[in-house]
């Protein structure tokens, strides 16, 4: 893989998995102060967050499923960390949501 791709394709792993996890984030605080509706929306959000990352995931993927060698480097692992982070940070985030919705008696 050529490395301006491969760094281009981390970099959006990166970059799309914090948006994610910074809409989670917000989300909660939304849902913290009662607004149930609004928390969900910015959950819709770090939705297509999250699939912007698996984007740039699935390149990767695609690449060395061609037989085309992708080096694992710091920069990758990092990547990869802050997508799984992500995941996991939306997950709890909706539980969360719909804690204080049942709270607010949403």
């Amino acid at each position: 893989m050529e490395e301006q791709a491969l760094i281009e394709s981390i970099m959006g792993l990166i970059i799309h998995s914090g948006n994610t996890k910074s809409e989670c984030m917000e989300a909660i605080q939304l849902a913290k102060t009662g607004q149930i509706d609004a928390a969900k929306e910015k959950i819709k959000l770090a939705n297509e967050a999250l699939i912007e990352a698996h984007h740039s995931q699935t390149n990767l993927l695609t690449q060395e499923a061609r037989g085309e060698k992708v080096e694992v480097s710091m920069l990758l692992i990092h990547a990869q960390d802050h997508l799984m982070n992500a995941i996991t940070f939306k997950d709890l985030a909706q539980e969360v949501i719909e804690l204080y919705g049942q709270i607010k008696g949403e």
